[in-house]
């Protein structure tokens, strides 16, 4: 092969990189004219290169330093890449698609940063286009015969493997493979391989869980204003964030806070319950109002009940006084109760008050308060006959959220109620078909969506579900390929989520304390590790089980039935 024919504009077209340090005068002029000739809105950086054979006809074109579109690529919509990005011979990019620097997209591969309707009135041709976009981050390695689909997010310093399918947002460092793509390992982290596997992400659980507990102090010690906890550097002190201290201490340090005696926290939240209601109100507010059972409605004073009570157990202690509209409540007025809560429109805030008023009942119950009225059987009798039988959960999805108020206010509902005494719940199949469906909306699991209430509330039901349906089974439960997957590409995210010294944020959205690292998130987060890294049959590595608010095992069976106790979920 002689000098002009390796340095051609075909071999320039297959091979642009050589381009900058070895193209002639006349092919860079040429090259020059090329770009000018793109059609739409384009702009170029420097030492960038346009096949001659691609086709490229964009509604507008931002491409960095250093970047090249080569041999028969296929490029509409809308592009922009950083510096240093690359799409290979044969690739396609159509839609509204993203690049950072350094971004690598390997031949025959796929971007399309765009959908169609499939509404049943019309033929799909002519139904409209959507468009969410595809988002890269910086140092990507995107291999041959991938397909990136509308929606999608990866991460900084990802690598997909070779024909992979990615219908899932991917973290940083990820390294992801597979039809649909699943995360295999993190990049930063020596040998390859899968979770469950040497390389993989449950390797990383034992050096996580070390880390957590050699900072423990410290991020303990940063909430502590001198006097009371904060949630964070800055925050006004409250009472769950007293309570997160020692869900956390309890959890990594196997002791009380550090800050107070053990005896001086009991006394501290003892001190906090009113002994007439039986309500813990607010730092500085004034108890809360009461509906018509007894029972504060929403609001800190309901979740008080669930953290301090939980706080005052894990202390060794226990709530001083009954919670009065749980005790005097008959099953009656229960009913009508739960007849009243909003399920149609605020799912969450019915799942979230059952959880409440069931956790009070376990806790009245210490006290010698049989439910005598048969109230508690009521509440079982009620869910059990009300549960969709479609879906598995209570309540209905929107247009707007989506299932995001079935399926949180789902855990909630069953946290406090059938998990905690042991009842199995009503049509669990329903229930993991429903909650992976929510849990691939990227409205609540995209790229800088998640928070910890959302995963959480995803985990914990595929997990009481996944350990009910493996019962007698001898083999993989229901779904379990999805749940691991979902659950591998969760913990991935989670892990590296973690900042030294100061624990992890709750997360994005208008819900918490947002993403700045505090007591609530760390405290929310280490307990979802733990389910997460159950469903992957990895728990033990962590070498710590959550005894608090996020229990696994029920507190108590309900009285006069026997405890159940469901299988783990196999291994």
């Amino acid at each position: 092969m002689d000098h002009h024919e390796r340095h051609s504009v075909k071999h320039f077209d297959h091979c642009p990189w050589l381009f900058a340090g070895e193209a002639t005068q006349e092919q860079r002029l040429a090259q020059r004219e090329r770009q000018q000739a793109v059609g739409g809105d384009a702009e170029f950086g420097e030492r960038c290169y346009v096949a001659d054979s691609a086709a490229v006809f964009p509604d507008r074109l931002r491409l960095g330093d250093d970047s090249y579109i080569a041999a028969h690529a296929y490029v509409t919509g809308e592009l922009t890449t950083g510096t240093d990005c690359t799409l290979n011979p044969f690739t396609t990019v159509r839609g509204t698609v993203t690049l950072g620097d350094g971004v690598r997209i390997g031949a025959h591969t796929s971007m399309l940063g765009f959908n169609h309707t499939m509404a049943p009135d019309r033929p799909v041709f002519r139904q409209p286009l959507t468009s969410r976009g595809i988002k890269v981050g910086d140092d990507v390695w995107i291999g041959s015969n991938v397909v990136v689909v509308d929606g999608v997010t990866i991460g900084d310093h990802c690598v997909v493997g070779a024909g992979a399918v990615v219908t899932r947002d991917l973290p940083a460092w990820t390294v992801a493979a597979g039809n649909p793509a699943r995360p295999l390992r993190d990049r930063r982290h020596g040998s390859t391989g899968s979770a469950g596997k040497p390389g993989g992400a449950g390797n990383d659980l034992t050096r996580f869980a070390d880390t957590a507990r050699a900072q423990a102090a410290d991020i303990l010690a940063r909430c502590w204003d001198g006097d009371r906890y904060t949630d964070r550097p800055g925050a006004a002190p409250t009472m769950r964030a007293h309570c997160d201290a020692v869900e956390i201490a309890d959890l990594l340090l196997g002791s009380a806070p550090p800050q107070l005696a053990a005896e001086e926290h009991v006394r501290r939240l003892s001190a906090a319950q009113d002994p007439v209601s039986g309500l813990v109100p607010e730092f500085g507010e004034p108890l809360p109002s009461e509906d018509d059972t007894g029972l504060t409605g929403s609001g800190a004073a309901l979740y008080h009940i669930l953290s301090v009570g939980y706080a005052l157990d894990l202390l060794g202690s226990s709530f001083p006084h009954p919670v009065r509209g749980v005790q005097d409540i008959t099953a009656g007025q229960l009913v009508v109760r739960l007849e009243d809560l909003p399920w149609r429109d605020n799912a969450w805030t019915a799942g979230a008050w059952i959880d409440a008023w069931a956790t009070a009942a376990h806790w009245n119950l210490r006290h010698g308060e049989d439910a005598a009225s048969g109230s508690l059987e009521a509440l079982f009798g009620w869910l059990l006959t009300r549960a969709d039988p479609w879906t598995g959960v209570w309540g209905s999805p929107s247009a707007e959220a989506g299932r995001l108020q079935v399926v949180n206010g789902y855990y909630r509902l069953t946290r406090g109620s059938f998990a905690q005494f042991g009842v199995p719940v009503p049509h669990p199949e329903r229930v993991v078909d429903t909650v992976l469906a929510h849990a691939h909306d990227a409205r609540h699991f995209g790229s800088g969506q998640r928070n910890a209430c959302n995963v959480l509330d995803v985990a914990h039901p595929l997990w009481l579900c996944s350990r009910q349906l493996a019962t007698g089974t001898g083999g993989d439960g229901y779904r379990s390929a999805d749940i691991r997957a979902w659950a591998e590409q969760q913990l991935t995210a989670v892990l590296s989520a973690w900042q030294d010294g100061q624990g992890f944020g709750f997360g994005a959205g208008a819900v918490g304390p947002g993403p700045r690292p505090g007591l609530q998130g760390t405290e929310m987060w280490l307990a979802i590790v733990w389910y997460l890294a159950d469903l992957l049959g990895r728990s033990d590595e962590l070498g710590y089980r959550p005894r608090g608010v996020h229990r696994p095992e029920p507190a108590r069976a309900l009285p006069g039935a026997p405890l159940s106790s469901p299988s783990p979920v196999p291994r």
